[in-house]
C-alpha cells in the first residue's frame, strides 16, 4: 500500500504541474460565464441555462482532462525510461498501474471540486442559496470521469498516446449513445447488426446512466436506489477495466 500511495501522490503532483489542465479549467469557467449572457437572452429560463451549461461544461472538460492525464502519465514514464528504476525496486507492475490510476482520480477529484464550487457560486449569486439538487449530478459526473480515466488507462497499457486518446474519446461519445444501440440493431432488420449492437451495448460503458442533469436542473425527483446502483455500476466497470489493464500491462515488453 505504501508503494501505491507514493506513486499516486507523485502522479498527482505531476498532473497538477500540467499547464494544459489549467487551460481546460479556465475554458470551463468561461463556458459557465457565457451562460450568464445566454440567460439574459432567454425568457423564463433564468437559472436553468446556468445549471445546464455548467454541468455540461464540467462533464465535457472533465472528460478531456481525464483522457489527457490518463494517456500521458503512463506513456511518459515509459518514454522517459523512469519506469525502469521504479520497477527494479520491489514495486510490482500492478502497484504501479493502480498508483497511477489513483493519482489520476485524485487529480480529477480536485479539479471537479474546483469547477463545481464555481458553478455553485454562480447559482448562489442568482438564487441566494446553494442548490443541493446539483450535488447528485456532480457526484455522478465524477464517477463517470473515473470510468473514462480507467478506459484511458486501459488503452494506454498497450497502445500509443494518439491511438489511446482517439479510442478513449470515441468510447466517451459512444458511451452516451449506448441506450440507442439496441434500438438501432432492432430497427436495422439485419440479424448480424442486431447481434453486434447488442454485444456493444453490454460491453461498452453506458455513460448516459450517469446523466442526472435533467433531474438537477428541473428539480425532478431522484430515487436514491438509482443513484446507488449507478455508483456501483461505475465501480464495477472501473474494477473490470483495471483488471484488464493489469493483465495487458504485465505482458508489455519495455525493451
Amino acid at each position: 500500500m505504501k508503494a501505491i500511495r507514493a506513486i499516486a501522490m507523485n502522479t498527482f503532483k505531476e498532473a497538477i504541474r500540467n499547464k494544459i489542465l489549467y487551460s481546460l479549467i479556465f475554458f470551463a469557467f468561461v463556458m459557465m460565464l457565457v451562460s450568464l449572457f445566454l440567460d439574459q437572452a432567454t425568457v423564463g429560463q433564468r437559472n436553468k441555462i446556468i445549471k445546464d451549461m455548467g454541468l455540461g461544461s464540467i462533464n465535457l472538460f472533465g472528460a478531456i482532462i481525464a483522457i489527457i492525464v490518463g494517456i500521458n502519465l503512463v506513456y511518459q514514464e515509459i518514454e522517459k525510461r523512469t519506469i525502469y528504476p521504479l520497477l527494479a525496486k520491489p514495486v510490482r507492475r500492478v502497484q504501479f498501474l493502480f498508483g497511477k490510476y489513483l493519482g489520476i482520480v485524485l487529480t480529477l477529484f480536485v479539479e471537479t471540486v474546483l469547477m463545481s464550487c464555481f458553478l455553485l457560486l454562480l447559482v448562489f449569486v442568482y438564487e441566494g442559496r446553494i442548490d443541493f439538487y446539483l450535488t447528485v449530478s456532480l457526484l455522478t459526473i465524477f464517477i463517470e470521469l473515473t470510468v473514462v480515466s480507467a478506459v484511458a488507462i486501459f488503452f494506454s497499457s498497450f497502445s500509443s498516446p494518439f491511438l489511446s486518446g482517439m479510442f478513449t474519446f470515441a468510447i466517451f461519445i459512444i458511451g452516451h449513445l449506448t441506450p440507442y444501440l439496441k434500438q438501432f440493431g432492432r430497427d436495422s432488420g439485419n440479424a448480424f447488426f442486431e447481434q453486434a449492437a447488442t454485444f456493444f451495448y453490454y460491453v461498452l460503458p453506458d455513460l448516459e446512466r450517469f446523466n442526472f442533469k435533467a433531474e438537477a436542473v428541473y428539480h425532478l425527483p431522484i430515487e436514491p436506489e438509482k443513484v446507488i446502483l449507478t455508483v456501483l455500476y461505475g465501480l464495477l466497470y472501473v474494477s473490470t477495466l483495471m483488471v484488464l489493464s493489469t493483465l495487458s500491462f504485465e505482458r508489455r515488453d519495455f525493451k
